[in-house]
C-alpha cells in the first residue's frame, strides 16, 4: 500500500510560480509512474502531467506544456510539479497519483485518472489576476 503526502500550493498572482511536492511511502517508489491531476470547482478532474518511469518519458496536457515541469527524486521518494507563468485558469485542487509503471504506457494511459492506483490528499492552488 502506497501513501502519498502532498505539500506546497497556496495563492499566487498571475505570472508567478509555485512548486508542489508529493512524497511517497509504503512502496517501491521507483516502480511507480507518477502523475499530477487537477480539479477546478464545478469541473471534472483533468490530467496535468506524468512521469512514466517505464519508458523514461514525461507527458503534459496541452494547457500546461512549456509552463509546468514534472520531475522526481527517487532518493527522496518524491515527485514535484514546478508551475511557472501561472494563469487564473490554473486555479484548482491539484492531486498527485501513482500507477504501477509496468501497467501503463503512452499518453492515453497516463492521462486516464482511472488507471491510477493511489492518490494524494490534494492541495489548493489559487492564481489571482
Amino acid at each position: 500500500q502506497v501513501q502519498l503526502g502532498q505539500s506546497g500550493g497556496g495563492m499566487v498572482q498571475a505570472g508567478g510560480s509555485l512548486r508542489l511536492s508529493c512524497a511517497a511511502s509504503g512502496g517501491t517508489f521507483s516502480s511507480y509512474a507518477m502523475g499530477w491531476f487537477r480539479q477546478a470547482l464545478g469541473k471534472e478532474r483533468e490530467f496535468v502531467a506524468a512521469d512514466s518511469r517505464h519508458d523514461d518519458n514525461t507527458y503534459y496536457a496541452d494547457s500546461v506544456k512549456g509552463r509546468f515541469t514534472i520531475s522526481r527524486d527517487n532518493a527522496k521518494n518524491t515527485v514535484y510539479l514546478q508551475m511557472n507563468s501561472l494563469k487564473p485558469e490554473d486555479t484548482a485542487v491539484y492531486y498527485c497519483a501513482a500507477v504501477r509503471a509496468a501497467s501503463c504506457s503512452g499518453h492515453g494511459c497516463f492521462d486516464d485518472a482511472a488507471r491510477y492506483d493511489y492518490w494524494g490528499q490534494g492541495t489548493q492552488v489559487t492564481v489571482s489576476s
